[in-house]
This record gives structure tokens, C-alpha cells and sequence, in this order.
């Protein structure tokens, strides 16, 4: 039956129509009411534990990417955001997420209450994913799926392991520094992960060329594959196993600006405001080489395939 029309000349809307409309809640509403628990309830638990992150390893130089992979998660979240709800539309939740959400309290109240950061940090990535098992079931979390594996490069390593992985990285830096200034014709020598430049001597720190700024390049990278998206399998395979020495060369470059910013400018301008310049230099520097290597791979893949196009492999018998 044809709804009447008004005098304005739109269709009337059936009484029992907009009853039932103005007593349910508008949709967003509905996502308020179940979001907003579990956000304060995450801030409740995580905010005093970064804010001493905050006050502790994330204000020293050797953690100080802890802060911008918090950002990054946040963003990459809140941009699969859309793409999440409606993949896991009319989707059922999975039990599996109370036994995740247990592992991760375990984790929280170990290193909270023992002061292992290794098990507090990296309880919120077993405490997101419980939610969203819980929630809105295993098709949210394939969504997320990289931004909880990207939460991993924000989680501190303990001190045994960044000792033992960061001595052989800083002689290796030292090393190749060395050889390449001494070919440029300064004078420069090295004692361990001490260079010496005319009259300065510098030390070859953990921040300049440690475990620390190696995850923070290669979380870089790894963005980079992931912002990108490329199709080619032969792209995304070599550039993920190039990003280590990207990486590497990156330090090597940082290191080398240093050493020729103490020697030309004095050691003021090597422990100041260049100093933090080389920083940026070492991600500038790092981007440039992982953008300049996926266009050369995208220029032999495309080689490859006019190749194969011209010659054909012969059919098999």
C-alpha cells in the first residue's frame, strides 16, 4: 500500500516507523556506549605506565622512538578503523579472546608489580587483541593486524639483550666510518668504538648506533611496505630483506655527519643543535634509501617482465 502524501508533497512516514526509529538509539550511539568502557578501562590500567615511560627510558635517547610508534599505532588503528567494522559486520565474536585477555593480565600485573617492562608494555598488545576478539570477533583483529604487530617496536627489549646485539653494531659503524674517512683523506684513527679526528675524540653511542635506532629503522620500513602496498611479491620480499642494511648504512651516514661536524665546526656544534640535526639526517637518509631501492626494484621487475614477454619460456612437453 502506497504511503499518502502531505500537503509539502513527501511521503508520510507510518507512525509505528518513526516510533520504532526515535526508540532506538542511533548506531554511533550504540558504538559510544560499548567503546567508551573499554577505552577508559585500557586508560585506567596504561596511562600510570606511560607515564613512567614518559618520565624513565622514553625521555633518554636510546628509547626515545617509544612516543612516535605510540602515535603511529594509534593512527594506523584509527585509519583501518572504517575497513575493521565493516569486514566484521554481523560477525560472531570468538570465545578464544577471554583466554588471550587472561595471558594478558598475567603479563600486567608480573611486570607491573616486579618492574619488568618487557611484560608490562607488551601486555596492551595481548589486551587489544582480547578486545577485539571479544568484540568483534577474528575479522577485526586480521584488520589490525599490523597495527598490533607494529606496538612490538615500542616494547622495551631488556638490557642483557640490547648490551650483547649493540657492541657488535656500534665497532661494525666505527669501523666502516672509519675506512671511509680515512679514504677522504682525514685524519682519523679508532680505538674500539672510539674515533679520533685531529684533536677530538669521539664515542660511538648506543643512540647513534644501537639495537634501538636498528628497530626504530626498521619499523620505518616496514610502514613504508605497508603505506605503499605493493602488489609484486618480488618487491615487498626485497625490500623487507634490505631494510637491515638500509638501516645500517643509515648510522654509517649519521655517524660519518658527526665525526665531519666536530672536525669543521668544533665540538660545541657536534654536541648541540647538529647533533639533533644528525638525527634527522639518519632518517631522511634512511627514507631516501628505501624509496630509492624500491624504485630500483620496480625497474628490474619491469625489465624482468619485458624479458619474459619478449622471450617466452618454451612450453613444456
Amino acid at each position: 500500500m502506497a504511503s499518502p502524501i502531505t500537503k509539502s508533497g513527501r511521503a508520510a512516514i507510518p507512525a509505528a516507523t518513526t516510533a520504532a526509529t526515535a526508540g532506538a538509539p542511533p548506531r554511533r550511539q550504540q558504538l559510544l556506549v560499548l567503546w567508551l568502557p573499554l577505552a577508559l578501562g585500557l586508560a585506567a590500567l596504561y596511562l600510570p605506565t606511560f607515564v613512567s615511560l614518559f618520565q624513565g627510558i622514553w625521555g633518554s635517547g636510546e628509547q626515545g622512538h617509544g612516543p612516535i610508534i605510540l602515535a603511529i599505532c594509534a593512527w594506523l588503528i584509527y585509519r583501518k578503523w572504517p575497513e575493521m567494522m565493516q569486514v566484521s559486520e554481523h560477525q560472531q565474536i570468538s570465545r578464544w579472546g577471554w583466554p588471550v585477555a587472561a595471558i594478558g593480565l598475567v603479563l600486567y600485573v608480573l611486570g607491573r608489580s616486579q618492574d619488568i617492562l618487557i611484560f608490562e608494555v607488551g601486555s596492551l598488545i595481548w589486551m587489544l587483541c582480547a578486545l577485539l576478539l571479544l568484540t568483534r570477533g577474528a575479522a577485526a583483529l586480521k584488520a589490525q593486524w599490523f597495527s598490533l604487530f607494529f606496538l612490538l617496536f615500542m616494547v622495551p627489549l631488556p638490557g642483557q639483550i640490547v648490551d650483547l646485539v649493540t657492541m657488535p653494531m656500534k665497532i661494525a659503524v666505527s669501523y666502516v666510518a672509519e675506512n671511509l674517512l680515512y679514504t677522504l683523506g682525514y685524519p682519523i684513527a679508532r680505538v674500539g668504538v672510539i674515533l679520533q679526528i685531529g684533536q677530538y675524540k669521539l664515542l660511538v653511542a648506543d643512540a647513534c648506533a644501537g639495537l634501538h635506532t636498528l628497530l626504530t629503522l626498521e619499523a620505518l620500513g616496514l610502514l613504508y611496505l605497508n603505506l605503499v602496498r605493493r602488489d609484486s611479491v618480488f618487491r615487498n620480499t626485497g625490500l623487507a630483506l634490505l631494510i637491515v642494511p638500509i638501516s645500517f648504512t643509515a648510522n654509517v651516514i649519521r655517524v660519518t655527519t658527526l665525526v665531519l661536524i666536530t672536525y669543521h665546526f668544533g665540538d660545541a656544534a657536534g654536541q648541540g643543535f647538529l647533533h639533533g640535526f644528525a638525527g634527522m639526517v639518519l632518517f631522511m637518509s634512511a627514507l631516501c634509501l628505501i624509496i630509492g631501492l624500491d624504485t630500483l626494484l620496480q625497474t628490474v621487475e619491469k625489465f624482468r617482465r619485458r624479458t619474459e614477454l619478449h622471450h617466452p619460456k618454451p612450453a613444456s612437453p
